[in-house]
């Protein structure tokens, strides 16, 4: 028998004598193939004694004032027999009374990682621009170019990120190439004819003849800013605190290192949401106040420690914003990216303060100011202002703390600034890594303050310098079971989003997915149970590898996306995620790019202007970055035509993530052993999930090991190590 002791926040709890805590790990379960995030979890009771009372602050007395707050978790651990072996964090269910006194306390200790889903809970990708004091904001600094100007959407940024690699340095760090513009068009249909030259076509070949005057070509206002996956993963750490190894993110892998999200948040053109230009204001100092709790940081504003409303006691923060001029603007205020007060059109050249609601005020949330304008403004003061109010001392004046951030002869610049924040998909960040982790078939664990990261193969293939462990002797040889290890028939891998013309396209003439893998076994036997199907959230586009209509052989080395629908018309779709390459062009087959668009003969967005660009951001379904066809990494799951190299690729995330595991669930030998054992303390403190164990001379991966330390039993499920 192991004896527990239970850590909350260091402080050691009274149990139960015959508590029974049972902790079941389990890194992938072979019922449930797409699990991403390990976590394990247990219920068990604790008595209400002075101790523990003093812990959960007698939380069943709701009059106190402060008390334990059960809807967050709490950091804690567990030893055995004063050694070592889980962190975690409990959280508190609830209390059982006997006779109106407190008799017991419910608790559910949950695994390290866990926390991760409790850390992200709902915020969106756009969240990822406000980030604690002391923190770098990568949105902030790459929506700038390296100069310190702002990243316009014009045609002269547009044509810079379309056609030369973009390197930045923040904070010490290199970034290679972190956003760039690839030709994918949002609405234009583009083609290669050098035979032709129409005005306003979308033939985007230039035309070298003396006096070409007709303007077409692929328009700037058509593409968009792609922004690396590897610094989406950065600003993750930034805001949240996180610390990822080095195994896959963060240069453990290539493959994820050259891939690209497009920044399009919505169908059709760049705009700003809020259907007018606006900037955020930047200048405020960076600075901290006690007595209001608050700090202003990277022109972000927060409160470090706040108390939700009373009747006597409220924190007011508000926007006050002074000038002359009587062009109509607006006041846009944001907290943690995502719009929480709007002045509506302010007209009157006067002082005007705008409020954040009162149920939008919250602890450690990050708080920004915007102007939306259409025209030039000078303020003459911007001031982000918190007041706390105290009517405590009934029938006196209230007792005020306040504080000011303040900005003067502030001039607001009429332009498209082009921000991250507001162009990236609406998705959730933890969606995001989830995506990431099925893609990929990833596992992660925590191992110190570092969230380990690394693909199920590496895991597996990387055991404990002790492994594998010898049980034989442990195991209860009067009861084992061995069953199937095949739960399904069939694994299915999909894209959920497949819509985009060439991607339906495909569908409607092979009557298959495009990259969709159906995986039945490398025998194709006919197999029984259901059909498990593992879907990725991102938009999977088929790009097209452009021919020349005058001459279709060789292909052009132009590579394009169209993102519509199989109607032609703006499409707006998952997340799209690619891979890119910067291609330069021959002399005979450049890019003719419109960089002026106008109102001709009452028809808007009409080429007025086109110029010549011989190089350029393909988008990629493969990594072409890779010099060898052979070698190159694809997004697909199975194997498809590359659109590139025009023919099929093999190096698909299937076969390099996912199947050694899923053939290993589908050969015929393989078994899910079940077998009840008494692990020591030695094994039990010491194994990890990669390690394999031993029994009667044949060797297993671990699946899950259930342990009850009161008994001393771990009821484990091993697969066969094929």
């Amino acid at each position: 028998m192991q004896i527990a002791q239970l850590y909350i926040e260091g402080q050691r709890v009274d149990m139960f004598k015959d508590v029974s805590i049972s902790i079941t790990d389990t890194i992938k379960d072979v019922r449930d193939i797409s699990k991403v995030f390990t976590e394990y979890s247990q219920t068990f009771s604790l008595p209400a004694s002075k101790t523990n009372n003093k812990i959960f602050k007698h939380y069943y007395n709701n009059d106190i004032v402060g008390g334990f707050d059960a809807r967050i978790r709490v950091p804690a651990n567990i030893e055995l027999n004063s050694v070592p072996f889980r962190n975690g964090y409990i959280k508190l269910e609830g209390v059982d009374l006997k006779n109106n006194i407190a008799h017991t306390y419910r608790i559910t200790f949950f695994g390290n990682t866990i926390s991760l889903k409790n850390l992200l809970g709902d915020d969106l990708l756009s969240s990822l621009a406000s980030v604690p004091a002391g923190r770098v904001n990568l949105f902030n600094e790459l929506s700038k170019n390296s100069d310190g100007t702002d990243l316009l959407y014009d045609k002269n940024n547009i044509k810079t990120y379309l056609t030369t690699q973009v390197n930045r340095t923040i904070d010490g760090d290199d970034y290679i190439a972190p956003v760039q513009i690839p030709l994918i068009t949002h609405t234009q249909r583009l083609y290669y004819d050098s035979e032709e030259d129409i005005k306003d076509r979308g033939n985007v070949h230039y035309n070298h003849a003396t006096g070409n005057s007709k303007d077409h070509g692929v328009k700037f206002n058509e593409l968009k800013y792609a922004l690396k996956l590897n610094v989406i993963v950065k600003a993750i750490e930034e805001r949240y605190g996180l610390n990822f190894s080095n195994h896959f993110f963060k240069g453990g892998d290539s493959s994820f290192d050259n891939l690209y999200m497009w920044l399009h948040r919505k169908k059709g053109s760049v705009e700003n949401l809020s259907g007018v230009n606006e900037g955020q204001v930047e200048g405020f100092t960076n600075d901290s106040d006690v007595p209001t709790s608050s700090i202003m940081s990277g022109n972000a504003l927060s409160l470090y420690s706040y108390t939700p409303p009373t009747q006597f006691k409220y924190t007011e923060l508000k926007i006050r914003s002074t000038t002359s001029s009587t062009s109509p603007y607006r006041i846009s205020i944001k907290k943690n990216g995502v719009q929480v007060a709007n002045s509506g059109e302010i007209t009157s050249g006067s002082v005007f303060i705008t409020y954040v609601p009162t149920d939008e005020i919250e602890q450690d949330a990050q708080y920004t100011t915007y102007i939306q304008s259409n025209t030039d403004i000078t303020f003459s003061n911007i001031t982000f202002n918190v007041s706390k109010y105290d009517y405590s001392d009934l029938g006196e004046p209230p007792t005020i703390d306040s504080k000011d951030y303040t900005i003067t002869n502030y001039q607001y610049s009429n332009s498209f600034n082009f921000s991250i924040s507001q162009q990236i998909p609406k998705m959730k960040v933890l969606d995001f890594l989830t995506s990431i982790f099925k893609m990929f078939n990833l596992i992660a664990y925590v191992e110190g303050s570092t969230m380990v990261v690394k693909s199920l193969d590496d895991f597996y293939a990387n055991p404990s310098d002790d492994s594998p462990y010898d049980i034989t002797k442990y195991v209860d040889v009067n009861k084992s079971q061995s069953n199937v290890a095949l739960p399904f028939r069939e694994v299915n891998y999909s894209y959920k989003g497949l819509k985009t013309f060439l991607s339906k396209r495909h569908e409607q003439l092979s009557n298959e997915d495009w990259g969709t893998e159906e995986y039945t076994g490398e025998d194709s036997a006919i197999l029984s149970e259901g059909i498990f199907k593992v879907e990725v959230p991102f938009e999977h586009m088929k790009f097209e590898r452009l021919l020349n209509i005058a001459n279709p052989n060789p292909p052009t080395e132009i590579q394009w996306g169209f993102c519509v629908d199989d109607n032609q018309q703006s499409y707006i779709g998952q997340p799209l995620i690619f891979y890119m390459d910067l291609k330069t062009l021959p002399t005979d087959g450049t890019i003719s790019f419109v960089d002026t668009v106008g109102t001709v003969n009452g028809e808007d967005n009409v080429a007025t202007s086109h110029i010549e660009i011989s190089s350029y951001y393909a988008p990629a379904n493969s990594d072409l970055e890779v010099t060898l066809p052979e070698n190159r990494q694809s997004l697909h799951f199975s194997d498809e035509v590359d659109e590139w190299e025009l023919n099929t690729t093999t190096e698909t995330l299937f076969k390099n993530y996912h199947k050694n595991y899923i053939s290993s669930i589908f050969n015929q030998k393989n078994r899910l052993t079940k077998i009840t054992a008494y692990l020591p303390l030695k094994i039990l403190s010491k194994y990890t999930l990669a390690d394999r164990f031993i029994v009667s001379g044949k060797s297993y991966k671990i699946n899950s090991i259930e342990t009850d330390f009161y008994t001393g039993k771990s009821e484990i499920e091993l697969l066969s190590d094929i």
